[in-house]
């Protein structure tokens, strides 16, 4: 297939990028100008490539080439972006993407969505808003919209600032302490390379097959406490960091437990492979190997 990959500098989708070149697909990327292209820099050459501040949206679906759209691309509201740069990024641009997807014949759109209830942040409500607009645009233009819902995912080179590997450098550093929540909320950390596992599979299975909307959630299936992953990062990591448990408060409405139904994508066969000591084993080793 030709696949349309979305936020392919980042850092789930530059894992994407590489796993669909390694299984013999055509890629052709959306990203801008600007855009920082060090995770994908020795495979930039096996691309078509579109900066899309430098053409319309349209452009990439010219010639009717793109078998399937995966949209990875995300702003988490992190550097202080106002409402409307959330709405742009997470609700109009996808939405643009989709509309011309499906007018060019794309069979279906696969959609990097969250766990996170609406009402915790602008992101996960922008988030919740195309969620809504895909599910419309897809029954109203007969596009297949596929919705794929992830929690923790992580790795060694993801962004510093992402919580999982926040912590794990942290504790490497050896930083004196490190404040957190009390870690009583469950969530469903796995590591990235399950996720694109599962990314693929369902971009096999599903670009040409089933109803026009599909969801499947993204999971270990055995969510645990947020206190565990730090203290299990801190102990494989050797780290004399004081974990000071309690030192910053919840968010508002911050989700206990997030559910999550891991059922349909294990009927496709998919499973998870990779054990949270030996995912977090391999950051560490990658990030002490000076992995960027």
């Amino acid at each position: 297939m030709n696949v349309l990959v979305t936020g392919a500098t980042g850092f789930l989708g530059s894992r994407i990028v590489r796993s669909l070149l390694a299984d013999d697909h055509e890629v052709t990327i959306l990203k801008r100008s600007f855009s920082d292209t060090r995770r994908i820099a020795d495979v930039l050459g096996r691309v078509s490539a579109f900066d899309i501040d430098r053409c319309e949206p349209s452009t990439p679906f010219e010639g009717g080439r793109i078998d399937a759209l995966l949209h990875a691309a995300t702003c988490y509201g992190r550097k202080g972006e106002s409402a409307g740069e959330l709405l742009d990024a997470n609700v109009l641009f996808p939405v643009r993407l989709m509309e011309h997807a499906a007018c060019s014949g794309v069979k279906a759109f696969f959609n990097t969505d969250t766990f996170l209830p609406a009402d915790l942040n602008g992101y996960a409500l922008s988030k919740r808003q195309f969620r809504d607009w895909g599910r419309r645009i897809g029954k109203t233009l007969g596009i297949r919209f596929v919705n794929i819902r992830v929690d923790q995912f992580y790795g060694a080179v993801d962004d510093d600032t992402k919580f999982p590997l926040m912590v794990i450098l942290k504790c490497l550093e050896n930083v004196p302490e490190l404040p957190l929540t009390e870690g009583i909320q469950k969530r469903d950390f796995i590591h990235v390379d399950d996720v694109v596992e599962a990314f693929l599979l369902l971009l096999r299975k599903r670009t040409g097959e089933g109803a026009i909307l599909q969801e499947y959630d993204v999971g270990t299936g055995q969510p645990i406490r947020v206190r565990e992953f730090v203290e299990t990062a801190h102990r494989l990591a050797g780290s004399r960091t004081h974990l000071s448990f309690g030192a910053v408060p919840y968010r508002e409405n911050e989700p206990m437990d997030l559910s999550q139904n891991t059922a349909p994508l294990a009927a496709l066969g998919w499973k998870c492979r990779i054990g949270l000591e030996a995912g977090i084993r391999s950051v560490i080793d990658s990030r002490k190997e000076g992995a960027r």
